[in-house]
């Protein structure tokens, strides 16, 4: 261990592992063992590790042009928003740098229109088992006491409503003043892979046209091919006023992204927001060289027919586990809801199956693939995660299968 990990501060409990190397799904430890990776960086490194195509634009960028500042006109970020919104039938983008950023946009359009519209203090609709990001407002959007511990007081003008629940939207509708937009994520990553319903989502798209709010869609973790549609939302046939973006925009280079249409997208003037490195020519051009490879590879169909052999696997494999209370997916993300706490399953998979997981919202174990996995990879993973899961119910009657495990996966 280096001594120069003791100055760092201790937000994250990190595994005893560090990677050196990195090719496909597959990592290699300063030992040389060899892992598989069916995190994918936590939905980031969709490509895979140390794509050819993403090394050579860095590379070649780096050499040309890193930096210039928005104050100027930026080639590649203009082909980069143009690619965008053709993709997801949006108007215009603001880039930043992460996740968190590209909501904070968000959060800060929603609190213009509600002040366009002549509403004091404007409120947002967001959602149980929510995750949004760790930054003074995301956090107060996030649905994490644990994580909201010590922060306080949380920034205000949130309202959490109940997930993939339209009559809680209707009735908040109904009882509150001032709500001017709703922030949701079309499949709930950090709560444990659930999807919302094509229904639940159409009928939001509804009310939110009745009522005058804009539809908010966090795609951070669901968007860019991973659930089996460029994004999540595409499966319900709807179209939001906002739309954020990131992780696998540049396949672990940091960009984020905040797009809107209609009456969102010219909210901004001059001087209401900006980003000293966002959208740089080095990270636009990274991005766009991710299109590149997911458009050249056909990545969010090969999503959804690698997610569907992912999840039949696992319903397979783990039909009968007695510790196991559903199996749900969406394209390449999938949780394994057990019936207790199970994060010590991370370490234990490095150690025991050489392989890389994550456990959110303590009991589901979540697995996010590259997109560019094979075969053979996606049904060893479900290999190692059902040794993983039966090697911990030691001692149980794993001869005494019950009934098929619940399966859910967006259409």
């Amino acid at each position: 261990m280096h001594s120069a990990r003791s100055h760092l501060m201790r937000a994250y409990s990190r595994q005893p592992i560090s990677f050196v190397r990195g090719s496909g799904a597959r990592l290699w430890d300063e030992q040389g063992v060899e892992y598989l990776d069916a995190i994918a960086g936590v939905a980031v490194t969709s490509l895979g590790h140390a794509h050819p195509a993403i090394t050579a634009a860095i590379a070649e960028q780096a050499e040309t042009l890193m930096h210039t500042s928005n104050v100027f006109r930026i080639d590649w970020q203009e082909r980069l928003g143009e690619r965008l919104c053709k993709l997801c039938n949006m108007e215009r983008v603001f880039f930043c740098n992460s996740g968190a950023e590209a909501n904070e946009t968000a959060i800060k359009l929603a609190r213009l229109h509600g002040h366009r519209k002549q509403i004091a203090q404007p409120q947002i609709l967001v959602m149980e088992n929510a995750f949004h990001g760790r930054t003074l407002a995301t956090l107060a959007a996030t649905d994490s006491a644990a994580g909201q511990h010590g922060f306080g007081p949380l920034t205000p003008g949130f309202v959490r409503v109940a997930f993939d629940d339209i009559e809680a939207v209707r009735h908040a509708a109904q009882e509150l003043h001032g709500i001017v937009a709703v922030l949701i994520e079309p499949v709930q990553g950090e709560g444990g892979i659930r999807a919302a319903s094509p229904g639940y989502m159409q009928a939001l798209r509804s009310l939110c046209d009745q009522h005058g709010w804009l539809l908010m869609l966090d795609e951070i973790q669901a968007g860019l091919g991973r659930t089996g549609a460029w994004f999540g939302h595409q499966h319900a046939g709807i179209t939001p006023d906002v739309m954020t973006l990131a992780k696998a925009l540049g396949n672990g280079f940091p960009i984020g992204a905040c797009l809107a249409r209609g009456a969102a997208a010219d909210l901004f003037s001059p001087g209401q927001h900006g980003s000293t490195f966002g959208g740089n020519p080095l990270a636009c051009r990274v991005a766009c060289a991710v299109l590149d490879v997911m458009e050249r590879e056909r990545l969010p169909h090969r999503a959804a027919v690698l997610g569907d052999r992912l999840l039949a696997g696992l319903q397979n494999a783990l039909h009968g586990h007695p510790n196991v209370r559903a199996v749900r997916g969406a394209g390449l993300m999938a949780g394994i809801e057990l019936d207790r706490n199970c994060q010590e399953l991370v370490g234990r998979a490095l150690a025991e199956q050489r392989l890389l997981i994550t456990v959110t919202r303590e009991r589901t174990v979540r697995l996010l693939p590259p997109l560019v996995c094979s075969e053979s990879q996606i049904d060893e993973i479900v290999t190692r995660v059902s040794r993983l899961l039966f090697r911990e119910m030691a001692g149980s009657d794993v001869a005494a299968h019950g009934e098929s495990l619940p399966v859910e996966a967006t259409p």
